[in-house]
């Protein structure tokens, strides 16, 4: 049996992979109130690593919150830690750094004002 004319060229394009990390992002963006904040998070990690405190004045939060967005991203493998204690640092993960792609792609539909943009 043979696919569909385009079927198996769609799934070169979405691997099974890419449909993992699409449903894991959007959780972790868009699931709950602090989506935004985590995003901007990677987005920081992208540039340079930095620790909690740095992060913390970057978003303009409070050190805890963003403690709770760094522990969340790192629970879900998006970043990870080089150090010990105050002075850790936190780097993209090697899996979001192949998968910049689709990060892209979901944090230019919900950044803020994108929304307010669409209507």
């Amino acid at each position: 049996m043979q696919d569909a004319p385009g079927v198996s060229e769609l799934a070169k394009v979405h691997s099974p992979s890419d449909t993992s990390w699409k449903r894991l992002l959007w959780y972790v963006l868009a699931g709950s109130r602090g989506g935004t904040n985590r995003g901007k998070i990677l987005n920081l990690l992208r540039n340079e690593p930095r620790n909690v405190n740095q992060l913390a004045e970057a978003l303009d939060v409070h050190y805890r919150v963003a403690e709770h967005h760094v522990r969340a991203l790192e629970k879900n493998k998006l970043i990870t830690p080089s150090g010990e204690r105050y002075g850790k640092l936190y780097y993209l993960s090697q899996e979001m750094e192949a998968h910049l792609h689709i990060y892209d792609e979901i944090w230019t539909q919900i950044q803020p004002g994108a929304r307010e943009m669409k209507k």
